[in-house]
């Protein structure tokens, strides 16, 4: 049998925090019940999830997630960022909620991804559909930085992915690619303002400003110094 179809039933604080969230998402409300449980159906194009509220609910618990397969990430997470941008002036990377921005994923097998984190906590990852597993990163910065991507986009665990990269920023080699030295010292101030370590955030964009790049590598960073300007823009 085909055409099955599976939509996450995913916990809750308060449903009606979770339609207003996902409301700047681009979510419609497709059914809402307050007895004799609330509940509520949300739908974005074909992406559907439904959210039940339990008393006294701490997000901070939360073990909820759900995996969503897209061929276009780079489009949801602009879409996503947008309304975020129009609701709240700029891209929601620290408290709850949040969101991650698109990496490639060591535990998806180098396929990038980002992650939604809800007013409920729950986890909502996104990853990009691919055919095939992605060249694993070289050099010693990249293989930092996926590991570092690993622990705080996947895991959560932040902390255990600044030093990581503490440990990476702190040993300068020779070779060294100042591309992945500018992708790792933007995603350290980025998890600096996730633990709202502001000090830190600004050393290491005013590092970044600070690699010499040829053109070829300029190029190569600009996604980097995308992130970079936003996150610069956030301190302000």
């Amino acid at each position: 049998m085909a055409n099955e179809v599976t939509v996450p039933l995913l916990p809750c604080a308060s449903i009606d925090d979770m339609v207003d969230f996902y409301a700047v998402l681009g979510f419609r409300t497709t059914y809402r019940q307050r007895k004799p449980n609330p509940y509520v159906a949300l739908q974005r194009e074909d992406l559907h999830l439904h959210f039940f509220e339990i008393a006294g609910f701490d997000p901070e618990q939360s073990y909820g997630s759900c995996l969503v397969l897209t061929s276009d990430i780079e489009g949801l997470h602009r879409a996503f960022a947008a309304g975020m941008r129009a609701t709240y002036g700029k891209v929601l990377v620290s408290g709850t909620p949040r969101m991650t921005r698109p990496r490639a994923r060591k535990n998806y097998d180098g396929v990038s991804g980002f992650s939604v984190i809800d007013p409920g906590g729950n986890w909502i990852r996104v990853v990009h559909r691919a055919a095939a597993p992605e060249p694993t990163p070289a050099g010693r910065l990249a293989k930092a930085l996926a590991n570092a991507v690993v622990q705080a986009d996947s895991r959560g665990d932040v902390r255990q992915a600044v030093r990581i990269l503490d440990s990476a920023l702190a040993r300068h080699q020779v070779g060294d690619d100042p591309v992945a030295q500018i992708e790792v010292l933007v995603y350290r101030a980025e998890l600096a303002v996730v633990l709202h370590d502001l000090d830190t955030a600004t050393e290491m964009l005013a590092r970044v400003e600070r690699v010499v790049l040829n053109a070829d590598e300029s190029e190569r960073a600009a996604a980097a110094f995308q992130n970079a300007a936003e996150l610069a823009a956030a301190l302000k």
